[in-house]
């Protein structure tokens, strides 16, 4: 029987697992870094299931990074690939190539209601957008668009790019210690695993400190044990999540609700919900009301992103057979 292979290509790891009966089956998780591209992580992958090439039919690749022309490139790692070139290297009959927030979008309308928790409790609006966004080795956004017939729609973009938002004379100070370094600070620049600890080493140079943690789930886990300095890192990552959140939903016009996805956020939800996040999501002068009834959902699901990859390989085959 020829197989569906079903993959989420992020920028610290890959997932694959194989389509079958609805659901992602056979997880595995390797580390990019490993693989010199997409090719040599599949045959790995295949291996270590003792399939052959052959026992592969189609496939979908969930990629973080935009997706334009035949040339994909991912935006927070080595890997490039052509389309045409890997679907003949791998003997595919079909190659279907989406954005991984995309994929993550789609997994978000499959969530069960013990697959999230109320980050900010809302009435979520009949018929309209929803935003799905989340931290993780970059910021993914994505919208879901309802179609009138009961089904979604997915709005693939690249809105983790966009400029961090400024409101406090902190922020001000803040961003211009990461200008300094970076150039353009986009919102992906602090909301994301590598920009938490950013934001930590610029803090501490703003505050006079001399950093003592050096990754990411250091900050956050000495934050959680009650470190003060470490805590404030983490509420003004929460609160410029929020910003960037409530941006996206005015842009959008996300009365459905926003989904927060990602690796980071499960591991401090509790600190979340507790967070400025809220306030600062509906922090909008006249457009405050417009945000006000907006819910913000946190997923917990386990592999949502790889579920979504699914669901787009099995519309995109049942179009093509039809």
């Amino acid at each position: 029987m020829k197989l569906a292979l079903i993959g989420d290509i992020g920028g610290t790891h890959v997932r694959f697992a194989l389509w079958q009966e609805g659901r992602p089956d056979a997880l595995r998780v390797l580390a990019t870094s490993d693989y010199p591209g997409p090719e040599e992580a599949i045959r790995t992958y295949l291996a270590g299931l003792d399939l052959p090439l052959a026992a592969l039919d189609t496939a979908c690749l969930a990629c973080a990074g935009p997706v334009q022309g035949d040339l994909f490139r991912l935006t927070n790692n080595h890997w490039q690939f052509g389309r045409l070139a890997l679907t003949h290297a791998l003997g595919l009959r079909q190659l279907l190539v989406i954005n991984d927030f995309a994929a993550m979008a789609l997994g978000m309308t499959r969530l069960a209601d013990h697959e999230r928790l109320t980050v900010r409790p809302g009435r979520a609006e009949a018929g309209s957008p929803r935003l799905v966004l989340g931290p993780g080795t970059g910021l993914g956004v994505s919208a879901l668009l309802p179609d009138g017939a009961g089904h979604w729609r997915v709005l693939p973009g690249e809105g983790g790019h966009v400029d961090l938002p400024l409101v406090t004379a902190r922020e001000v100070a803040l961003w211009q210690l990461l200008q300094r370094e970076l150039g353009h600070v986009s919102a992906e620049s602090v909301l994301s695993g590598s920009g938490l600890l950013r934001l930590y080493r610029a803090s501490c140079l703003l505050d006079g400190r001399t950093p003592q943690l050096d990754s990411a789930a250091a900050v956050s886990a000495a934050a959680l044990a009650g470190d003060a300095g470490a805590a404030a890192v983490l509420e003004q990552f929460c609160g410029w999540l929020g910003r960037v959140a409530g941006n996206h939903a005015l842009t959008l016009g996300a009365r459905g609700g926003v989904y927060l996805a990602g690796g980071i956020l499960p591991h401090f939800a509790a600190f979340l919900q507790g967070s400025s996040f809220a306030r600062c999501f509906v922090d909008k002068g006249v457009m405050s009301d417009y945000l006000a009834d907006i819910p913000v959902w946190l997923a917990t699901a386990e592999q949502p992103g790889l579920l979504g990859a699914g669901l787009a390989l099995q519309a995109w085959s049942e179009r093509s057979s039809a």
